[in-house]
């Protein structure tokens, strides 16, 4: 085998369809026809003298031998954007493309304050957003289809590095006009686990709500994202633990929900950005976090600062009070 024949488009095309397992949905990621995405892995399984994936009319999926080579395939391409940093001298700089997780009870209540802060510091990269939940995203991370993911720390496996970026507090969602809200204070001791209402298995949010309770998930009522839960408090079917950013403006459902700190050391997650220990950008990463610290949003805390919550200046930014 000539090795002449092999080239790093034909390797993006073979990881594409692993990832998406369609031919269509790879093409349109690699910017390509599908005709001529499938005529190249075509040629590239012809080259290897084996099949890379079963096609039928309803899915593909890689072979096992198939599996191998993809696997391969995610390291040569990682190694080959490692050799791209090197020749340009970054330093370890994020350029280029940059593709950015997040668990999905975090996303879309932290992009927006973060955005801007990326955009200024990173103006020339090709910012690439995504949700999902822990274990995928790191999985997505591991295999380099994704470059960091922003989660609750810490975290299983080994091959990651990650930076902790702010303390989120944990509120109590209740519904207006519950008995709870004639205290003048709540503690966690307040609560009854009878009327604790979670998320499904499979997100963190839930074990962490669990794990601050003390208690189990039997019987209790469950949604399947962090909007189904607000609404399931607005609907006056429980109360929960909400985390602080997901309880801005216009997040009470016309007035049907009360957000009440916890008195004394409130409960919460760590929130920080991981990446693979193996990335050449390492120097870049643990830089954009000390700019998104910076920016931290509104009612977290800061490593290193207990007690102390970030609140808005009159220009927008975040100060340690």
């Amino acid at each position: 085998m000539n090795i002449a024949g092999l080239s790093l488009r034909d390797l993006e095309y073979v990881v594409a369809v692993a990832d998406h397992r369609h031919f269509g949905k790879a093409a349109e990621r690699c910017a390509v026809s599908q005709p001529s995405l499938s005529a190249q892995v075509r040629k590239l399984e012809d080259l290897l003298g084996i099949t890379l994936f079963e096609r039928t009319s309803r899915r593909v999926l890689p072979t096992p031998q198939g599996e191998l080579v993809v696997r391969q395939a995610r390291i040569v391409l990682e190694e080959a954007q490692r050799l791209l940093s090197v020749a340009r001298g970054t330093g370890g700089s994020l350029i280029g493309q940059l593709s950015i997780g997040a668990i999905q009870t975090l996303g879309p209540y932290l992009f927006p304050h973060l955005l801007p802060t990326i955009r200024k510091h990173l103006p020339d990269v090709q910012l690439i957003l995504s949700e999902g939940r822990t274990e995928g995203l790191l999985e997505e991370l591991r295999e380099g289809r994704i470059d960091a993911v922003l989660l609750a720390l810490p975290i299983e496996g080994e091959g990651f590095t990650c930076d902790a970026l702010f303390f989120e507090p944990f509120v109590l969602a209740h519904p207006t006009g519950h008995r709870l809200e004639g205290m003048p204070s709540i503690a966690l001791t307040d609560l009854d686990p009878g009327e604790l209402v979670l998320l499904e298995e499979g997100h963190c949010l839930r074990d962490q709500a669990l794990a601050v309770c003390g208690t189990t998930a039997r019987g209790m009522r469950h949604a399947t994202g962090l909007e189904t839960l607000r609404h399931m408090v607005a609907a006056g079917t429980g109360y929960t633990l909400m985390p602080q950013l997901a309880t801005g403006d216009g997040t009470t459902v016309g007035g049907l929900i009360t957000y009440r700190p916890f008195q004394g050391d409130p409960p919460g997650r760590t929130i920080g950005m991981v990446w693979r220990a193996s990335d050449p950008r390492a120097p870049g990463f643990r830089t954009l976090c000390e700019r998104l610290r910076e920016a931290a949003p509104p009612g977290v805390r800061l490593p290193g600062y207990e007690g102390q919550v970030m609140q808005n200046d009159p220009a927008g930014r975040g100060n340690v009070q």
